[in-house]
């Protein structure tokens, strides 16, 4: 099984406690065979290079110690799967559904995807390293030890998702809803630029720079009501 660690940063910094980083180790991987996946399918230990998983359905798989690396993933239905203890790098799709998935001591590097489906999915100790998502559906998700870094993450919609532990680092954050969402222990002071559309009122929680202040003071004074001439 693959090493997991913390990285050795202080907690409280700034009074916000850092996230916890999987720090993976994969064992000697055996190259997957192909033949598609299949619904409930179980992958220990291998490596999926340069796959073409359009249109596949692996809902309720479990993914463990597996390294996924340049796969198409267009319409890939992954609904309810389990990745645990696995890199993905170099992904490509539009629509992939993960919805209900749990993520856990994973790494995403490099992803290039549109429209990922993962409204009600569970990621904890999860690095989004690199690459760009739009439109990531992370409704009622929790998030928790997930760190996005030097990433551009457009449209991000968290309305009612739980984020606990949750840094952005060099990360652009793109007109991003956080609608009835619960924040505690958010670093959002990486994130630039730091658009947010929804949910203001529930920054409660976060930290942010005074310069990311000044920028979201009009759309503050406009949500609180505040004409300024």
């Amino acid at each position: 099984m693959a090493r997991r660690a913390t990285d050795g940063r202080a907690a409280g910094r700034a009074g916000v406690k850092g996230a916890r980083r999987p720090e993976l180790r994969l064992p000697p991987l055996e190259p997957w065979s192909g033949g598609g996946l299949a619904p409930d399918g179980d992958y220990d230990g291998l490596e999926f290079q340069g796959a073409d998983l359009t249109g596949q359905d692996g809902g309720g798989a479990r993914f463990m110690d597996c390294a996924l690396t340049g796969c198409l993933v267009d319409g890939t239905a992954l609904g309810r799967a389990r990745v645990l203890d696995s890199v993905l790098s170099g992904l490509r799709g539009v629509g992939t559904h993960l919805a209900e998935s749990t993520l856990r001591d994973v790494e995403l590097i490099d992803a290039r995807l549109g429209g990922a489906q993962l409204h009600g999915a569970v990621l904890e100790r999860v690095v989004v390293r690199g690459g760009k998502i739009d439109y990531p559906n992370l409704r009622e998700a929790r998030l928790k030890d997930v760190v996005f870094e030097s990433c551009v993450l457009v449209e991000p919609d968290f309305a009612g998702a739980t984020l606990e532990r949750v840094e952005f680092v060099d990360c652009a954050l793109r007109e991003a809803d956080f609608g009835s969402a619960t924040l505690k222990d958010v670093d959002l002071r990486g994130a630039a630029p730091l658009e947010i559309v929804r949910g203001l009122d529930r920054l409660s929680g976060s930290v942010i720079s005074t310069a990311q202040l000044l920028d979201l003071a009009p759309v503050l004074a406009a949500e609180m009501g505040i004409r300024v001439e």
